[in-house]
């Protein structure tokens, strides 16, 4: 409620926060393996280039720090930002840490690293919803952005989650999350025909972002109404659909990277908007700070950067 008020007075002009997140993002790991056409990870970005200042996997001291705090208020944990969640072999333990606390726990993988034992391990430790990202049903349409990956792998975690989750009598959410791209609208029909007999709960169709797309681009669905972006009048050019602004993400939590700098969303992805780093300040500080009031009052003023790229 505290959260929501905020959120409507500021609206009208006031921006003051009292209240805490109620959902946060951590970061369990912030390398991959596969090198997605559209992911700074994948294409040797930001992280990739900060490897050197940038631990590959959220420490223990920093997730306890960040547990310790947001039990206090958070309903929801989130392990996923920019790499890989299961790479890191820590990642069941910090869910069943999350869980013995009462926080729902989600979960967001490639699945390339995913074996049996970490299938078991995940729905053991209490996981609540796992989204499982598959582009394509073919191995040809699901390497056009999931390059280095394997089509046959990801239907076979799906397999493996399915198994647990029967084995275990578990009530995790297993959801089949799939990309809008023109090497798989032929498949639209397909996946939600197949979905649950490939082993998922639920589908959800996800729009792309692209970066270089003021001319086109190879990705971008023939049909507009899946695309972020629409094409002038003489179809020249390509812009961002329009947004309104003033988030209510950035009202409501945050991204906690492995290092533990605090950001206000996913599409911070050079930590351009740190509002510190949970290590140094406790969240609840840096959640009010004058970097974080800034950010939102930029948001609902003039639309900052990264929100420019939001899907939402």
């Amino acid at each position: 409620m505290r959260c929501y008020a905020s959120y409507a007075l500021s609206l009208l002009g006031s921006v003051h926060i009292a209240h805490r997140p109620m959902f946060v993002s951590v970061e369990p790991a912030s390398v991959c393996q596969l090198r997605c056409p559209e992911c700074p990870v994948g294409q040797g970005g930001v992280s990739r280039q900060n490897s050197a200042v940038r631990p590959p996997f959220m420490s223990s001291e920093v997730w306890q720090r960040t547990l310790h705090e947001i039990k206090r208020y958070a309903h929801t944990v989130q392990f996923y930002f920019q790499g890989e969640p299961l790479l890191n072999p820590n990642l069941p333990q910090m869910i069943s840490q999350a869980h013995s606390e009462g926080l729902y726990t989600i979960v967001s993988t490639n699945a390339q690293a995913m074996t049996e034992t970490m299938a078991e391990a995940l729905v053991g430790a209490g996981l609540d919803r796992i989204i499982v990202s598959m582009d394509g049903l073919t191995e040809e349409s699901y390497n056009a952005y999931r390059a280095g990956g394997s089509l046959a792998k990801t239907k076979e975690a799906l397999r493996m989650l399915r198994a647990a989750k029967r084995r275990l009598r578990a009530t995790i959410t297993i959801e089949l999350q799939v990309l809008r791209l023109r090497t798989n609208e032929q498949e639209w029909q397909d996946f939600e025909r197949q979905y649950k007999s490939l082993g998922a709960d639920t589908l959800t169709f996800k729009t792309a972002q692209l970066y270089n797309y003021t001319h086109g681009h190879p990705l971008m669905p023939s049909d507009p109404r899946y695309s972020r972006y629409i094409a002038t009048a003489n179809s020249s050019s390509y812009h961002r659909r329009p947004l309104h602004r003033g988030c209510l993400r950035v009202w409501s939590g945050v991204v906690i990277t492995t290092e533990g700098k605090v950001l206000p969303c996913c599409y911070d992805k050079a930590h351009a908007y740190a509002y510190g780093n949970i290590m140094n300040a406790p969240l609840r500080e840096l959640f009010s700070n004058e970097k974080a009031l800034a950010f939102r009052r930029a948001a609902l003023r003039e639309t900052p950067q990264i929100c420019q790229e939001c899907w939402r």
